[in-house]
């Protein structure tokens, strides 16, 4: 398994971001969380396969409709964590 973060720049709070993420997630049998930051971006940290992982992030550079995404950062993520599900952090 390989564990990312992944911060998503642009219109993407107040539109529902989180929790289509949340819900791409699970149908993608992802792992992780995902929380809204104070500067307006949305933190992604996600447990799967690469496979399962590019999917949720190709979802990410779109995002639902009401969303503007205008930039993806990611990097693998080394934290320790363990995921029983895929959860919206506040």
């Amino acid at each position: 398994m390989e564990q990312i973060r992944a911060v998503v720049h642009g219109v993407v709070q107040g539109v529902g971001f989180r929790y289509h993420t949340r819900h791409t997630a699970q149908q993608l049998g992802v792992k992780g969380f995902v929380r809204n930051q104070p500067d307006g971006t949305v933190e992604i940290v996600a447990v799967g396969t690469s496979d399962q992982l590019n999917s949720l992030l190709d979802w990410a550079n779109q995002g639902p409709v009401s969303a503007q995404v205008t930039k993806v950062e990611v990097d693998p993520h080394t934290g320790s964590a363990h995921f029983d599900d895929f959860t919206i952090e506040r």
